[in-house]
């Protein structure tokens, strides 16, 4: 048998070693990517090397291709890594802020953060005189909640298509239930800022939610105000939209500082 080479040697694999390689490469890359040329050089890796590796890494999620320039950036699958590992830094840091977002509306204030299969909810200020379900550790329909759509309409189209493979169950006579429909919704939730849902998952509660972003504009959490139908009305969705995406920026700031 032949010697094994360093890297067996201790243990390791190559190929992942220049997947991970390329990972990093695409990662320290301009917000708008770099081609699998360019890559590849960075790398030391031979062209059609580099593809494959780049090929398995968007089925997995870890790297996204622009079609139209064949450039490479960061996957969502990272930023669900990154968020699943600072959970409780971030949790930590988001909190004070939901405190203040109920105090000042009145209403609960959650805190959502991207997992592999959508959101899960790790935070919830409630109003102390107010009776309201708890929300914590929960996942939800992305399609049927302001936090679901404020999350979707920041992600690239691969990863929405992805997320929204299977038929869309309809929960209430408001539940979304056409793709088409929910993209037109996505595109004005991405103009103004936040999401909203109206009874869309519970018949007889209402919500907005704003998502926090990274560095790079990817949604890592959803920061959502809800509360019964009767309190938090259409007519207040501008107001408290508002408030969400403020508080979600504010959040965003802190992870950072936390993170320096």
């Amino acid at each position: 048998m032949g010697a094994a080479g360093p890297a067996e040697d201790r243990g390791r694999i190559q190929s992942v070693e220049r997947a991970v390689a390329l990972l990093e490469a695409v990662a320290d890359a301009s917000p708008e990517g770099e081609t699998s040329a360019v890559l590849a050089t960075r790398c030391a890796l031979n062209r059609a090397t580099a593809w494959r590796l780049l090929a398995t890494l968007e089925d997995l999620g870890l790297v996204d291709r622009d079609p139209s320039t064949n450039r490479w950036t960061v996957g969502f699958a990272v930023t669900r890594l990154a968020a699943s590992a600072g959970v409780a830094g971030l949790v930590r840091r988001a909190h004070p802020v939901l405190v203040r977002v109920s105090e000042r509306t009145g209403e609960t204030a959650d805190l959502a953060v991207a997992q592999r299969l959508g959101l899960t909810y790790v935070d919830e200020v409630a109003p102390p005189s107010v009776l309201t379900a708890n929300w914590l550790g929960r996942q939800v329909p992305l399609h049927a909640t302001s936090s679901g759509k404020a999350l979707l309409a920041w992600l690239p189209a691969a990863d929405v298509g992805a997320l929204l493979a299977d038929p869309l169950p309809r929960y209430t006579a408001t539940t979304v239930t056409s793709r088409r429909v929910l993209r037109t919704e996505l595109d004005e939730i991405r103009r103004r800022g936040y999401g909203v849902c109206v009874g869309e998952l519970e018949p007889t509660l209402n919500g907005v939610s704003a998502p926090v972003l990274d560095g790079r504009g990817r949604p890592v959490a959803v920061l959502s105000i809800w509360g019964p139908s009767d309190r938090v009305t259409p007519d207040r969705f501008a107001e408290l939209g508002a408030v969400a995406r403020e508080a979600a920026d504010e959040v965003a700031r802190a992870a950072v500082r936390g993170a320096a």
